[in-house]
């Protein structure tokens, strides 16, 4: 996906600097609102930030020591090309939530789902939503 804004979230609880980055994840899901869009399909292009200490990981080059990109691609795969949604606000919801959820260390993860298909009439990359979630206290 075109553009990525590299900014860091606001400085709210204890969220560094460290991120694992995960982009442009292609996937072909069945949401939206329109029928078509339910039975037919379309890709789905997932950008995933999750936001950790990965000091530990850097000292010991040990992966006990970080969470696997691995698992977080599993994580918007199933999302993805699971029940569909209606909204892509949903989708990114559900996506950030089971990243929160799963992965304790992870202190806020954001989400970007783009929609490159779209009846739009012009030229457009995608259409799409980001958000930012952080772990609750």
């Amino acid at each position: 996906m075109a553009g990525h804004g590299e900014e860091e979230p606001p400085t709210t609880g204890k969220v560094g600097g460290d991120k694992l980055i995960l982009r442009g994840l292609q996937f072909h899901g069945f949401h939206g609102v329109k029928q078509e869009e339910k039975t037919l399909g379309q890709k789905f292009v997932i950008d995933v930030d999750a936001w950790m200490d990965l000091a530990a990981a850097g000292d010991s080059d040990d992966i006990s020591h970080t969470v696997s990109y691995s698992d977080i691609y599993r994580i918007a795969k199933g999302v993805v090309e699971g029940p569909s949604h209606n909204l892509l606000e949903s989708v990114a919801q559900s996506i950030a939530n089971t990243t929160l959820l799963k992965f304790p260390q992870i202190s806020a993860v954001r989400v970007k789902v783009g929609k490159p298909h779209v009846a739009v009439q012009g030229v457009v990359d995608y259409l799409g939503v980001e958000i930012l979630r952080h772990r609750k206290a």
